[in-house]
Order: C-alpha cells, then sequence, then structure tokens
C-alpha cells in the first residue's frame, strides 16, 4: 500500500489557544503544521469576548510546547496565579506565539474550511481509503475556493460560532431568529459596557459561568445606572447548580463568582426566574416578551442567551466519526463529560486514543471536542494536542502516558442541568472524596498525577 507522502503537512483548523498550542507540539515532533483560521486574525473568537476576565489562572492558559517555543525568543510568562482577561490572553500570549518565526509562515488567517474529505474518496469508499490525503476546501480572504492537501486534520476551530438556541427543547424558541435579527437578542458574552443596556431591563437566560458573568456585569452597571434592571432565568427549580462550590473550588475566582451571583440574588439587585423554559418570543413596539412554556410572560429591553453552544458538524459530513449520541463529542470522551453527571472539574485525562475517530488520524480537539458540554478549560486541549502530536509522529508510549489535573469545582457530581439529583450519580461523584492537587500546567511543579488513556492510574 502506498502511504501519504510525509510532506503535506497537518492541517490545523482554528488559531485560538488549542490551535497554535497543536502547531506547537507538531513542531516539537519534526511535523509540519497548516494552521487555518477562518476570522482575520488568531484568536479570533477570543477576541469577541475579550472583555471577560477567566475565572482560571494564567498557569492554566499556557501550554508547555508554547512557553518552550517562546522563551526561545526572550518572551517572559505572566504572573501564574493572575487572572487574565480574554483579551490579555490574545495580545500577550497568542499574538506573540503567533509571530515566532516559526509559527509566523505556517498560520493563514482569513481561511475558512468549508469541507473536509479524503482525496478522490467519499465517506462510501474504503478502499485505499487510510492511504488517500485529506482534502480541504478552503475560502480564502479575496472569495476564491482553494484545496489543501494534508496527511492528518487537528480540529480545533471551537464552538462559538454556533450558540444553542433558547429553545427547551433544542429547537429555537418561536420567534427567536426575529427577536435575533431585531438586534433584541445579543451574543452570548454581550460587553454590557459597551451601550444598549444601561437605564434598561435585561434578561440574561442560562445557567452556567458564561449566565453568571453576564449578570454580574449588568449588576455592576445597574449600581451606577439608574433604572437598569437585571432578571436572571434558569431552567433548573434552584439555583444550587449554578452557584457553585463557593470555598470549595479550588479555582477561587469560580468559586466567588457563584458566591457574588447568591448574594446579587439574595438582596434583590437581580430578579431571579427559576423553572423558566422560554417557548416564545414577541417584538413588540422595540422591545421583547418573553414567553415561558408555563404561561409566564415578561418584557424586556435586551436578552443575553448564556445557553452554551454547539458544534458545527456539517464541514465534516465527508469524514468518518464515532460521536456520543447525548453530547456529539467523540464516543469514548461523551460519558466522561456529560453534564447531567459530572460537574466536579475533574475529568479523566484522555488524548489520541479516546479522541480517535474511525477515520485515521483525524481528531476534534478543544471546546468543540466537548461537544455540547460545557465546563472546558484550556488545560485540558493542551494535554489532548499533546498526546495526539506523539500519536501522529508514531510515539505511541508518549500518546498514551496522558496526564491531566483539574481544579475541582466543589459542587457534586450528579445534580443535572434541571438542578435535580441523581443519588447513584452522586454516590460515585467526587464530593465527599479529597480533591485532587491542581498540577500546574506550562510551570514546574512538584506534584503531578498520571493515568493512562483509559483512565487508570499508573
Amino acid at each position: 500500500m502506498t502511504a501519504i507522502p510525509t510532506d503535506h503537512p497537518v492541517a490545523v483548523i482554528g488559531a485560538g489557544p488549542v490551535g497554535l498550542a497543536a502547531a506547537a507540539h507538531l513542531l516539537e515532533r519534526g511535523l509540519e503544521p497548516l494552521v487555518l483560521e477562518a476570522g482575520p486574525a488568531v484568536g479570533s473568537a477570543m477576541r469577541e469576548w475579550g472583555h471577560v476576565r477567566v475565572f482560571s489562572t494564567w498557569r492554566y492558559n499556557l501550554d508547555p510546547a508554547s512557553v518552550r517555543l517562546l522563551e526561545r525568543h526572550g518572551w517572559e510568562a505572566p504572573r501564574p496565579t493572575a487572572l487574565p482577561y480574554g483579551a490579555q490572553i490574545v495580545e500577550d500570549y497568542l499574538e506573540p506565539l503567533a509571530a515566532t518565526p516559526e509559527l509566523a509562515g505556517r498560520i493563514r488567517t482569513g481561511h475558512r474550511v468549508l469541507a473536509v474529505a479524503r482525496q478522490d474518496r467519499d465517506k462510501g469508499s474504503s478502499l485505499g481509503r487510510d492511504q488517500a490525503p485529506f482534502l480541504l476546501r478552503v475560502q480564502r480572504p479575496d472569495g476564491t475556493v482553494a484545496e489543501v492537501l494534508a496527511r492528518a486534520v487537528v480540529d480545533a476551530s471551537g464552538t462559538w460560532e454556533h450558540r444553542a438556541p433558547l429553545g427547551s427543547s433544542g429547537l429555537p424558541a418561536l420567534g427567536e431568529e426575529e427577536a435575533t435579527a431585531a438586534g433584541l437578542v445579543t451574543a452570548p458574552l454581550a460587553d454590557v459596557a459597551a451601550g444598549g443596556f444601561a437605564g434598561r431591563r435585561t434578561l440574561v437566560v442560562g445557567g452556567g459561568h458564561s449566565a453568571a458573568n453576564s449578570v454580574l456585569a449588568l449588576a455592576q452597571l445597574a449600581r451606577t445606572h439608574p433604572g437598569t434592571q437585571v432578571v436572571w432565568a434558569i431552567r433548573a427549580a434552584t439555583p444550587a447548580h449554578a452557584y457553585g462550590g463557593g470555598n470549595a473550588d479550588e479555582l477561587p475566582a469560580r468559586g466567588q463568582l457563584g458566591t457574588r451571583l447568591q448574594s446579587m440574588v439574595g438582596s434583590g439587585a437581580v430578579e431571579l426566574l427559576t423553572g423558566f423554559r422560554t417557548a416564545r418570543l414577541e417584538v413588540i413596539d422595540g422591545r421583547l416578551r418573553v414567553h415561558a412554556a408555563d404561561g409566564r410572560a415578561l418584557e424586556v429591553d435586551r436578552l443575553i442567551p448564556a445557553t452554551g453552544f454547539r458544534p458545527d458538524l456539517t464541514i465534516l459530513s465527508e469524514i468518518r466519526l464515532d460521536l456520543d449520541t447525548a453530547v456529539d463529542a467523540p464516543r469514548r470522551l461523551g460519558p466522561l463529560i456529560d453534564p447531567d453527571f459530572h460537574s466536579c472539574g475533574t475529568v479523566e485525562p484522555h488524548g489520541a486514543e479516546v479522541l480517535a475517530h474511525p477515520e485515521n488520524d483525524f481528531y476534534i480537539v478543544g471546546m468543540k471536542s466537548y461537544g455540547r458540554a460545557p465546563t472546558f478549560l484550556m488545560a485540558t486541549g493542551y494535554e489532548q494536542v499533546r498526546s495526539i502530536a506523539a500519536a501522529l509522529a508514531g510515539d505511541d508510549a508518549a500518546a498514551a502516558a496522558v496526564e491531566l489535573e483539574l481544579p475541582a469545582t466543589g459542587v457534586c457530581s450528579g445534580v443535572g442541568s434541571d438542578g435535580t439529583a441523581d443519588e447513584a450519580a452522586l454516590a460515585g461523584s467526587c464530593c465527599g472524596a479529597p480533591a485532587p492537587a491542581p498540577v500546574s500546567i506550562g510551570f514546574p511543579t512538584g506534584l503531578r498525577h498520571g493515568r493512562s488513556a483509559e483512565g487508570a492510574r499508573l
């Protein structure tokens, strides 16, 4: 059999933190990356929520191979315990990384991948499939379309452009498209300080960290702008899950997020609606009337949809995927991150073996690898691409030796998105067990727990 020519690059889709980390790891392994970014610059998605301060410190946001590459050119790492804004991650980390001589010529911005396939073989063709190079159809900045051949593909394109709809059945609420077109439904992490929210009534829908950030930003705005009203709607019967683990959270800023949120609700600064399942939206005289499935209705000036995201799988319709039926993650990863059963923040370490698909040498990584599941941390993606680069280089031992410890949230597993608890799941959760010590990602540490790709301790 004829092997795929080794002069073809490994195509990396997306120039966010995980995509650029993939390129750095591939270079260390002697492989040739080609990074294709749809946006006009690296970190394009992150730039859109650059006003948000992340709850993970710098040490969890830096990839080791990327740091090694940067330090060869005199870059100095930020203080590892500092909490950066999204814009700082782009400006102080991603832009310098992309500007290194090793990566600068291997990144193509403004190049949107339209489809991925195997050259001269459709999805149903098996004969010689693994020996055929991948073919990526790409739209260039001038609008023309070109085709790129690759020996492997790492899809790190994320989920930012594909938010989940407001409707509780997985479909858009009735009238949602019209309300969005009218500008009354905003981006998922709208910059409330940029204008359009002061002195108005805003509804935030969602029970995760994005919703918490938006609610708190609006409450802060209300302190200095009279007439600003904040309404927060969640599907759950109780906000306990959204409030998080407080002092038990190993990322203090994440714990404080929930504590502050609880305080704002308790003080009356934020109006909380529980058990709220959005059914219909109406645009009336420039305002929005939001109807819940149980008959409740309220009028607001703006709605911030913090309902999560979904992966765009349309570009992969000719690729043989093996996906979990619930969360659209790689099948073996799905049960480890299902939000109805996992909320501890400690995910089993996983790499190339768990992320593999029937399509040889094709991987989905980063936020997109989590499918519809939330609470992805960049450190998880960095370990994913380290393992994958090792696998593509033929170092199976290094690929299998995945190591990852994430800081626990202090919230029990088994608490579903509807606020109810699964007692059987709780019995096997991390609650009541000693929290694992967080490992320093990208910085020296004296403690690191190793596990195999199957999740067994080494």
